[in-house]
Formats: structure tokens, sequence, C-alpha cells
């Protein structure tokens, strides 16, 4: 049954809130703890007794910490690791560009440089080598080190990892493995195949803070201290929430922690990139993923590929605030770059039909650094897989982003065990691919109809889940600040929405090109404000501009207003149905 009768909100949206199970355990849970009823109502619905509650509102790592060694080649890899450190030999890191293998980079070379070590760091370009390993990197980086280190990649890379004669090797990944092993001294990697599966949601970086952690328990066994983990978990912290990680278990508790650490203020590189973004408040896990992510990714999408590393790595002060402000840039570059493939890519994918199983487009010279953001929009757009391929020559190297329930990952590597695909690979929601021109189109039609078995050809429109309703008059700073508590929210863990009832628009103002500035109240108490991002690029910013002094539903996040030191709360407004 939808909530508040609402079966095709403006956007076309069904509205659905709590189920009556998940209410009674709410009201329960609220009498057993106090706690507030809407804040209760997030716990029932993750299905955390009043038992729990302490444990889940105040995450531990120290508790929710795995044993490294519970992952396959851990202890060989970190035994390696150390014995290059103790004995000075030359170490290579080779990362992929985007910011969990940035922050995989750097969270190894700011442990070597607190143990008086230093690396050789090595990013591919994205569109002269692609992404992972290649043979070419990998020998010159044999005839040149006695250990190599690749994070966030490898794990499919057989020949190239093959091709460091001479040189032992060490993948540090998350990505899903084949049936096959790359020919490395160590593999850790709990999307391997012959692993459980229990740690599958770690993002890159995660691993190699695992690998760390087991080497300080190395170190300690043999007399000595290593450095401090707990400061490197702002950089676990941006890559789980720039690399969509679902924020559950230890994953939630790494960012809870991350965002403490990173609100200190002492990384340069973080710092210098939180002043070009204008970031003037503790971080959240919202600026994590659409103000520092992007613009740590900016140099491996049409810059310097090995900048956004550089930069969580840097020391220096005067470096971080000058590769920072390179970086923001090239984040305004690539949003340009993005704006014009996006309407491309969009007009391409309408003219194919926005209900197939999967949306694709794929243009003559479009930027491989904009794809997987463009990917990313048409999947929002549609709710359905998308696909954005970049073509040059007799090949298209493209981008997937995938929603949930249906695995891309799996598919793309099936395409390319095929031989439809050069090469592809990647995760359940996210995957990267390399297509030869005359197969594009056969390949696009056989990964249609294998997602088409998983049910993504019958998806509707996003219903939108609510938590609850709630009255302007009883929406406070205090109570936000209790709501996050249950957080952070982010993949796997949504920020809850609630609707607001039968409310008046009171004033209503266009901000900028196309997002919407709203008043409103239920006529009983307070006013509060609202900011719709994007209003005007769908049916919402018309509808609601043009009001006439209807009433409606409106339902939206909840955050806290900072303005010349004064909080308030607001509502990130998504939707509204007249009421």
């Amino acid at each position: 049954m939808s909530f508040l009768d609402v079966e095709a909100s403006i956007t076309g949206r069904r509205w659905l809130g709590p189920t009556a199970e998940v209410t009674r355990l709410a009201e329960a849970l609220a009498q057993e703890t106090t706690l507030p009823i809407a804040l209760a109502g997030l716990l029932a619905k993750r299905g955390i007794s009043s038992a729990e509650t302490g444990a889940f509102l105040s995450p531990q790592i120290r508790d929710l910490l795995p044993d490294p060694r519970g992952l396959r080649d851990m202890e060989r890899a970190t035994t390696r690791f150390l014995d290059a450190v103790r004995t000075g030999q030359r170490i290579a890191i080779f990362a992929d560009y985007d910011v969990d293998g940035g922050s995989s980079a750097a969270l190894l070379l700011s442990w070597l440089r607190d143990m008086g070590r230093t690396a050789t760091l090595y990013v591919p370009d994205r569109i002269d080598e692609g992404y992972g390993p290649n043979p070419t990197a990998m020998r010159a980086l044999a005839n040149g080190h006695d250990l190599i280190i690749c994070v966030d990649c490898g794990i499919l890379s057989h020949e190239a990892i093959g091709a460091a004669k001479g040189t032992d090797v060490i993948v540090l990944d998350h990505h899903l493995g084949a049936e096959t092993l790359p020919p490395a001294l160590a593999v850790v990697n709990p999307n391997r195949q012959d692993e459980s599966g229990d740690l599958s949601h770690l993002c890159a970086a995660a691993v190699v803070f695992l690998m760390l952690v087991e080497a300080n328990r190395q170190l300690r066994e043999g007399g000595t201290s290593g450095p401090d983990l707990l400061s490197l978990l702002d950089l676990v912290a941006l890559a789980t929430v720039a690399d969509v990680a679902p924020l559950i278990g230890i994953n939630r508790a790494f960012v809870r922690q991350g965002l403490k650490v990173m609100a200190q203020r002492k990384r340069p590189g973080l710092v210098a990139l939180a002043d070009v973004a204008g970031l003037d408040q503790a971080p959240t896990c919202h600026h994590l993923g659409f103000l520092l992510g992007p613009r740590v990714n900016a140099g491996g999408r049409v810059g310097k590929a090995d900048l956004g590393a550089r930069l969580l790595a840097t020391a220096d002060n005067n470096e971080a605030k000058a590769m920072a402000e390179k970086l923001d840039e090239l984040n305004r570059e690539r949003r340009e770059i993005e704006t014009s493939v996006r309407a491309a890519a969009m007009a391409q994918a309408e003219e194919r039909g926005l209900d197939a199983p999967l949306v694709w487009a794929a243009g003559e010279g479009w930027h491989p650094g904009v794809v997987g953001i463009v990917a990313s929009r048409l999947k929002e757009a549609t709710n359905r897989p998308a696909i954005v391929i970049g073509l040059e020559g007799n090949e298209g190297k493209g981008s997937g982003r995938s929603v949930t329930g249906i695995d891309l990952g799996a598919q793309i590597q099936r395409l390319a065990s095929e031989g439809l695909l050069l090469k592809g690979g990647g995760h359940k929601m996210a995957a990267g691919l390399t297509v030869a021109r005359e197969n594009l189109d056969a390949a696009m039609a056989r990964l249609a109809e294998l997602l088409d078995k998983q049910g993504a050809g019958a998806l509707g429109p996003r219903d939108l889940l609510l938590d609850g309703a709630l009255m302007p008059g009883a929406t406070s700073v205090e109570l936000i600040e209790q709501l996050e508590e249950a957080g952070p929210f982010g993949a796997s863990a949504p920020a809850p929405r609630f609707a607001f009832p039968d409310c008046r628009i009171h004033s209503c103002r266009r901000v900028g090109e196309n997002h919407l500035k709203v008043r409103f109240g239920d006529g009983h108490g307070p006013q509060i404000d609202a900011i719709a991002f994007g209003a005007f690029d769908g049916p919402l910013g018309p509808a609601l501009d043009n009001h006439g002094g209807a009433r409606f539903h409106l339902a939206g996040r909840l955050e806290i207003n900072l303005w010349n030191g004064r909080r308030s709360p607001q509502l990130r407004l998504e939707d509204a149905s007249p009421a």
C-alpha cells in the first residue's frame, strides 16, 4: 500500500513507507530505549534490537575489525612486504587512477614514510594505458625494483604480472576474481573465487589497511612498534565512500572513525582539497562522495593520473595546496566535458528506448575519463543498468553502472570470456570494458539479454522509500543530530527520508540554473526551508514553482544548514505530490 496514498508523485514514483512490522518494532524500541521514534524507526528497519542499540550507535573498530589473516595470502604478503622494508629493498606501488586506488597508494606511502622508507608510485594513464597493470609498465618496474605491490587492480592481470620477471608481485585488490589467479607471490582479495565472501564489501583501501594491521602485529611480535594506524582511517573512509562500498559492518566503523580523523585536519592533501572545495564544516559522507572524491578523481579522468594519489600522500602543505588547486581546475574541465557527453548519450539512449534491460550509448571520441560518470547519470535517470562507451579507432572503452539487484560485473566478465569483449571486469555495481568496434552491437545485445534474465527489463520507476512522516514544527537541529547517530549514510545504508504531509509553500524561488529553494509549513508551527537540486531538470521544479497556492506532500532527507554561523534544519527535497 502506498504511503499517504501517493501512487504516482510529480516525478512518477510510488511512495512506500515503513511496514506495519517495522512500525510496531519501532514503537517498542522507543519505549525500551527512550530514543526518539524517528531514530527508533531507523534502527528497527535495520533489525537492531534494544540490546544492540548501544553498539550500533557507537560502532567500535576493535569490536568489528576482522582478523587480517582470515584473508588468503595475507600472512605471505605481509611477511614479504616487511622483509622489503627491513632490508631496504626497492618497492614500487602500482595503483589504479581512482579514489580507491589513490587512497590505497597513499596508505602505503604514508606508512612507509613513518618507517623511514620510500616507494615508487606508478599510476597508469587512463587513455594511453587503460585500467590496471600492463606488460610494458610491469617490465619497466621489475627492472628497477625488488617488490611491486598492485593496489585496487591486478586480480585479472595475468599477462602483465607474468611480465614482471625476477621481481615479486603482491596484489591487494577487491574486484571480482576469475577462476585462476595471476602469477603473483600473493593475491589478497576478499572477492577471490576461493574466499568465503564475508568481506566482499571491502574496498581496496580497506584491504590495504588490513595488511598494515597485520604488519603492525608482526612488528610487535618482533619487539618493535609500527606507525599509528588510526590516523590513516581518513584515507580508508574517503575510499570506502567514493567507491560506493556498502556502509555495513567494519566499513561503517571505518567511515565513522575516518570522518573524525578528517575533521582534525592533519593530512595536508585533504586539508588543501577541503579548502579549495569550499568545505567549511566537519566533513560528512556527502562531502566525501560529492566534493572531495570527484576532485581526487579528476587527475585520473582528464589530467595527470598520479596527481590524486600524490596529493593524498604528501606531507608538504605547499605542495598539497598547489596540487589541490590543479585538481580543482581539472574537475571544472571534467564537468564541462561530462555535460557535453551526457547530452549526446542521453539523446542516443532515448532513441534506443529507456525501458530496455540495458541503457547504453557509444560515441566517437567521447573522453574515457567521463564515460563512467555519464553511465551513472543514465542509470539514475532510468533505473536501469547503463553502459557508456567512447570509440576511437577500432576499439571502444567504456564503463557501466548497475542498480540494486543486478550484477553487472559478473556479466561483463562473462562477455569477456565469451570473446565478445576484448577485456572487462569489475563488481556488482560498476564495471569497465574494452570492445572491438565491430563487436559493439553484438556485445551490447548479449549483455542486455543476460541482464534481462536477472530482471533488469522488468524494473519500473524507483519507488521512493520513506521512513515515516514528520511535521515541520517537530523538525529541529537536535532531531537531525540524533538521526545522524544511526549513520554514516551511503551505499546499503541510505539516509533516512521523511514525508511532510499536507504542507503549504510560502515562498519559492529558482536558484542558479536549475535548483529550487522552497520555504514551507503546515500552518501549525514553524516553517522550514528546503532545497531541491536539479529540480528544473525534471518535472519537480516547474510543478512547485507554479504551485498556485495548492498544498503538497513533500519528501526528502533532512540536513543541517549552516549560514553565517547559524544552524537550522533543512529538507533536501527529492519529490512531491499534490495533497
